[in-house]
């Protein structure tokens, strides 16, 4: 571990995992990041704005020490952690170890942001319904990597991104938002994958203020939005 996590479990609430998407209240954010971190940003630029409400993204974690995320969260302010998965012997205890930061820090919501990591059940089961993934690609189509790829491999008309809740599948859980992108003549990956990101990031910030204002409500595989 780098950085100063500053845990201190005596401080943790009895309730503070207690949430579930549709109970109204704020949300302490923790983001999970491995990459260069844009739809980090996104979410930064919203809660800078007002546009997350009452919603404060207070930790980002990487496995990956390089990561732009780290960077763009200490240029904010936010706390930044890298945790090496060297040391530990399985992804289950890596995830353990996840899991604790996020206990000491009374995180309410865990939204991955380009986390090259599948979870695994220690940490998918202790935050039921509250951890959000955002995939480029319409779900259930073209899960797992390259799915700009596989839309245009597979030659489709419409593609576009997709919110969802992380389940023990990958790519799987219930569908939060959505939105499409057309495919035009001549699009390559990385056309293709510029004007899905920017839809990715218009609707991140928008589910994960629709959970902090618990206007969300998980019924098995549908996912009601409610006044």
């Amino acid at each position: 571990m780098r950085g100063n996590p500053g845990w201190n479990m005596s401080e943790l609430r009895p309730d503070a995992l207690g949430y579930r998407a549709g109970r109204s209240t704020s949300a302490r954010v923790a983001v999970l990041a491995s990459g260069r971190g844009t739809n980090l940003q996104a979410l930064l630029d919203a809660e800078a704005s007002g546009s997350l409400g009452k919603t404060r993204i207070v930790l980002v974690l990487s496995d990956r020490p390089q990561a732009k995320a780290l960077e763009r969260a200490r240029q904010r302010g936010v706390e930044a952690v890298f945790l090496d998965p060297q040391p530990f012997p399985t992804r289950e205890a890596y995830d353990e170890a996840v899991l604790n930061a996020l206990r000491a820090r009374e995180i309410g919501l865990v939204a991955l942001a380009g986390f090259m990591r599948v979870l695994t059940p220690v940490l998918v089961r202790a935050f039921p319904d509250r951890i959000l993934n955002i995939h480029p690609a319409l779900l259930p189509s073209f899960p797992g990597l390259h799915a700009q790829r596989q839309a245009l491999e597979h030659g489709v008309k419409v593609a576009g991104c997709t919110v969802h809740f992380v389940d023990e599948q990958v790519d799987h859980g219930p569908i939060l938002l959505q939105a499409a992108v057309p495919v035009l003549e001549g699009d390559t990956e990385e056309t293709l994958s510029a004007r899905i990101l920017a839809e990715e990031h218009r609707i991140y910030p928008q589910a994960v203020r629709l959970f902090a204002e618990g206007k969300i409500v998980v019924e098995g595989r549908k996912v009601r939005i409610v006044p």
